[in-house]
């Protein structure tokens, strides 16, 4: 699923590119034909994200929300002058055309037409961005700390914090030498406010790069990272291979349905 930083380079390019244009929006694949049609024609304002959540805001206060999901994802494409659009390829819930570009949405968990109040009871339901200049983490550290659940599960709650998918989760709590499921209110006060710094510079750099890059320059050597193409991570889908720092064998459990992956030496 793709992580917090993802939706706000979304946000970004799909402003840079539409903002303050009349914008023709379909749903080749018919179902999202409804929404489409309400802001169609309409001026893109802005675009903004929350977490993992997306939002298009149009003139006349309609937004379109998107949640990826699992399998959701854009495609950009460039329009030539005199061009027309190419065709759509596979199931495009939504297309998005204005002046010389558009962008193709697949497979999303949610694609849907909302007013602004619709998006202020969203955002009322998540917990602080740390991408988003207005982040309050004395709020994501008050539910940690008064919480018998692990760390490790915390900081998947897209209420406690919005944005952390399984690679940061996994990540920043080896950075930081902690068992993922030791219970939040053990955790100190002192250790969480590291976590957040970091991880607000990590996510920084993940928007900036567009990659979620976690290894330290001393540590970035070894073994290839889990996937081509991909940065190395210390622990993230590294089960049973040599921690990059300590060389014990990397652990993974489940933990409230999904994997966890740890160095039991370096996370006491």
């Amino acid at each position: 699923m793709p992580e917090g930083h993802t939706l706000h380079r979304l946000a970004r390019l799909h402003e840079r590119r539409f903002a303050g244009v009349r914008v023709r929006v379909t749903s080749p694949q018919g179902r999202f034909a409804e929404g489409a049609a309400a802001v169609s024609g309409r001026v893109f304002q802005r675009s903004d994200a929350w977490g993992k959540h997306l939002f298009h805001h149009y003139e006349g206060g309609r937004v379109v929300h998107v949640h990826l999901g699992l399998y959701g994802t854009f495609t950009e494409f460039e329009i030539p002058d005199g061009a027309e659009p190419p065709p759509p390829v596979g199931q495009v819930r939504m297309r998005i055309i204005g002046g010389r570009y558009g962008t193709d949405l697949r497979g999303p968990t949610v694609c849907e037409v909302i007013g602004e109040p619709g998006v202020d009871e969203i955002i009322a339901r998540l917990g602080p961005d740390p991408l988003r200049p207005d982040a309050d983490p004395d709020r994501a550290w008050t539910r940690i700390s008064n919480s018998r659940r692990a760390i490790g599960a915390l900081l998947m709650d897209q209420k406690v914090i919005a944005g952390i998918g399984n690679v940061y989760r996994s990540e920043l709590l080896f950075r930081h030498g902690i068992d993922p499921f030791r219970p939040g209110k053990q955790l100190e006060e002192a250790e969480f406010c590291a976590m957040w710094r970091d991880l607000v510079e990590l996510m920084k750099v993940g928007l900036r790069t567009g990659r979620i890059h976690v290894v330290r320059p001393e540590h970035d050597h070894g073994p290839p990272a889990y996937a081509p193409g991909r940065p190395r991570t210390y622990v993230y889908r590294r089960t049973g291979e040599p921690c990059r720092v300590c060389g014990t064998a990397v652990s993974t459990a489940q933990l409230e349905a999904r994997n966890v992956y740890w160095c039991p030496s370096c996370q006491r």
